[in-house]
This record gives structure tokens, C-alpha cells and sequence, in this order.
């Protein structure tokens, strides 16, 4: 079993910056790829980033490319998303997600672990 606990939500204004982490523990394994998913009131759940915690490899969702960066620190077992340029549309709950498949996958299925999700605020 893994877990997950995010964390780093908070309010900003447009344009600004906030860092997401997700600290992960339990059984883990290097050939895990980490994710992050939203999701905004009234919408679906939605992939905006991934990393390989093996290779380091990333994939971004549309909206977020050139905007975010996900990375990963194996001493800390801990996985980031920082994100830059704030829109109000990033409104959202945020959740970090782990799957043991081994290579970088999109869908909300194929994550095996979630974390308990984190609230992010854009404001105007």
C-alpha cells in the first residue's frame, strides 16, 4: 500500500505562484509515475502533469504547459508542482496520484493511489 498526503494549497492572485507537495510513504517503488489531477466545481476530474520517478520523464496537460513544472526529490520521497502564472481558471482541488505502471499515463483509471487533495484559489 501507498500513501499520499498533499499539500501547499492556498489563496493567490492572478499571476502569482504556489508549489503543491506531495509526500509519499508506504511501499513505495522507484518504477512508480507520479501524478497530479484537478478538479474544479461542477467539472471532471483532469491529468495536468506526471513524472517517471525512475527516469525523471514529464507530461504536461494542455492548459498547464509552460506554466507548471513537476519534479521530484528521491531523498525526501516527496514530488512537487510548481506553478507559475496563476489563472482563476487553476481554480481547483488538486490531488497528487501514484501508479504502478511504468510508463507516464493520463487517465484517472490508471492511477492506483490518490492523495487527499489540496484546495488552490485564483483570484482576479
Amino acid at each position: 500500500q501507498v500513501q499520499l498526503v498533499g499539500s501547499g494549497g492556498g489563496l493567490v492572485q492572478a499571476g502569482g505562484s504556489l508549489r503543491l507537495s506531495c509526500a509519499v510513504s508506504g511501499r513505495t517503488s522507484s518504477r512508480y509515475v507520479m501524478g497530479w489531477f484537478r478538479q474544479a466545481p461542477g467539472k471532471e476530474r483532469e491529468f495536468v502533469a506526471a513524472i517517471s520517478w525512475s527516469s525523471g520523464s514529464t507530461y504536461y496537460g494542455d492548459s498547464v504547459k509552460g506554466r507548471f513544472t513537476i519534479s521530484r526529490d528521491n531523498a525526501k520521497n516527496t514530488v512537487y508542482l510548481q506553478m507559475n502564472s496563476l489563472k482563476p481558471e487553476d481554480t481547483a482541488v488538486y490531488y497528487c496520484a501514484a501508479t504502478r505502471r511504468a510508463l507516464i499515463v493520463t487517465g484517472l483509471s490508471e492511477y492506483d493511489f490518490w492523495g487527499q487533495g489540496t484546495q488552490v484559489t485564483v483570484s482576479s
